[in-house]
């Protein structure tokens, strides 16, 4: 990884995160710091030529979970910290890799993890996380099914009941560094025993959890697929929807008015349509899958037309994370490249409080990825792993093929 403190890459066409036509290079980077975008290149320091290609922010992954090393809710509550930490450290560096230089995770990630990232133990994309995810009692990433078992605070989710202890346990979460909150606000697809439309958690619940993450200038993210889950999330402060595959027209203009995001994770649905009954997915997960796998799609557009700001997550669960790039695929498919770039770069960085991520711009951190040709001529070179494809993060070049 190459350290020089100035950086140009010349022979560049630039997306900048928000405009719609391409600008001309070059890029250039002193000191990890995106300087200035066009102009002569300088004298000194570092130069990449991009022979042709053209420069996009690096890309933002707004729904990655580190800990999510497999199918098993239950197996995985159960295994050691260390293990699933060394392995959500190797789903770190091969996001990294693909050109995700941001990920948020919702639902995982603890202060220990963020500081070996901090400190460059591993590479990593920058990583912003919610610790495990609230639920309630027989709420999704609650992992007892309807066993005995005393489990209810895993990697991924704590399962936490009531206005009171659900306080301590967001105070708690950004005690320890949380960048947001996560909750679960309805059933899902890989738990067992929670219908999927059901919303879960009290108004007053919701509102204690976003009352306090709003106190610390936070916000909360709700995974919620029905029109009911997401009205009772965004109506009591939720700020960002997870999935909501089954939004309607109605449910997305409330959305807008409120000032709410869209994550949709349409990857996800179709590796596991594909792949997961190999991995031991189960047949209730399997059906439930079915049922949001194309309504995916008409969620984001009854998202766009009403206005509602859409992001852009992968959420996949063990073996299926080398499919990451795909949420880039499944996103064209749906709205054409520009909103699918905007959405994983510009928009994502919003939503995450963080404008400076996700553009090209002088002042910026020069978190980038240079392609091999024009992504608005040749769609896939944003999901191919090509020759000539190089990531950069924070200025410094971690080598082309990635």
């Amino acid at each position: 990884m190459s350290t020089a403190n100035g950086l140009t890459i010349v022979n560049c066409a630039v997306f900048d995160g928000e405009s719609e036509e391409l600008l001309d290079g070059p890029v250039h980077v002193t000191d990890g710091v995106i300087t200035a975008v066009g102009g002569a290149a300088p004298a000194a320091g570092q130069v990449i030529d991009a022979r042709g290609g053209t420069v996009i922010p690096g890309l933002i992954d707004a729904h990655f979970h580190a800990y999510a090393i497999g199918f098993d809710m239950l197996a995985l509550d159960w295994a050691p910290r260390s293990y699933v930490t060394l392995a959500g450290a190797r789903r770190l560096t091969a996001a990294l890799a693909r050109g995700f230089t941001t990920v948020r995770d919702p639902s995982g990630g603890d202060h220990g993890l963020a500081r070996a990232i901090g400190e460059g133990l591993l590479p990593s994309p920058r990583y912003l996380y919610t610790g495990p995810g609230l639920s309630q009692t027989g709420g999704h990433v609650d992992p007892r099914g309807d066993s005995d078992t005393c489990a209810g605070h895993g990697h991924i989710g704590e399962v936490v009941d009531g206005v009171d202890a659900l306080r301590r346990a967001v105070r708690e979460r950004f005690r320890q560094g949380a960048h947001a909150i996560k909750i679960m606000t309805s059933g899902g697809v890989v738990s067992q025993i929670d219908p999927l439309r059901v919303p879960q958690y009290s108004a007053e619940e919701v509102r204690a959890v976003c009352e306090e993450a709003g106190r610390r200038g936070s916000y909360v993210a709700a995974h919620a697929y029905s029109p009911e889950a997401i009205l009772h999330s965004v109506e009591n402060g939720v700020r960002s929807i997870e999935h909501g595959n089954l939004l309607d027209a109605g449910t997305a203009a409330v959305m807008a008015a409120r000032g709410a995001y869209l994550v949709p994770t349409l990857a996800a649905y179709d590796a596991m349509d594909r792949r997961g009954a190999a991995y031991g997915m189960s047949p209730v997960s399997k059906a439930k899958n079915l049922e949001v796998l194309n309504a995916g799609r008409r969620a984001i557009e009854h998202a766009r037309v009403a206005g509602v700001p859409i992001g852009l997550g992968s959420d996949l669960v063990g073996e299926l994370e080398d499919e990451q790039l795909a949420a880039l695929r499944l996103h064209v498919e749906v709205e054409g490249v520009y909103h699918a770039l905007t959405s994983a770069t510009s928009v994502n960085a919003d939503l995450l409080m963080r404008p400076d991520l996700g553009r090209v711009k002088a002042g910026s951190p020069a978190d980038l990825l240079i392609l091999p040709g024009d992504p608005f001529q040749q769609p896939s070179l944003l999901w191919e792993q090509s020759e000539g494809r190089t990531v950069i993060q924070a200025g410094r070049r971690l080598g082309s093929h990635a």
